[in-house]
């Protein structure tokens, strides 16, 4: 009985930890600039916040998606012009690109902090 319990507690433990982690984009990322971007969840989204730098409060981003892949909308901090955007985590990198029109584009790799 109790090799039993103790089973059946760590299949639940385990699922638990499964169910919770975090999404790939989730964290502190550097952006090309230099600056630290935080990416957290906010609604049914991630929201990319500047942290530092010369923009630092302003949120630059939200993207949907999951294992990896993301889509949605990137503001240029600079411009405050916002493009389309996705980004793309590769271990402890993010490839981030904003297009206009789906043809003109840019992009840039983050690195995990």
């Amino acid at each position: 009985m109790i090799r039993t319990l103790l089973i059946t507690t760590a299949l639940a433990c385990s699922t638990v930890g499964s169910v919770l982690a975090a999404e790939p984009i989730v964290g502190n990322w550097k952006t090309a600039s230099g600056a630290t971007a935080e990416i957290a969840p906010c609604g049914g989204a991630y929201c990319i916040t500047l942290k530092t730098g010369k923009h630092a409060g302003k949120r630059i981003g939200n993207l949907t998606g999951t294992d990896g892949s993301y889509s949605g909308e990137i503001t240029d901090p600079e411009s405050d012009k916002t493009y389309s955007g996705s980004g793309a985590v590769n271990g402890n990198s993010l490839k981030m690109k904003g297009c206009v029109l789906k043809v003109l584009c840019k992009s840039q790799t983050w690195t995990r902090l």
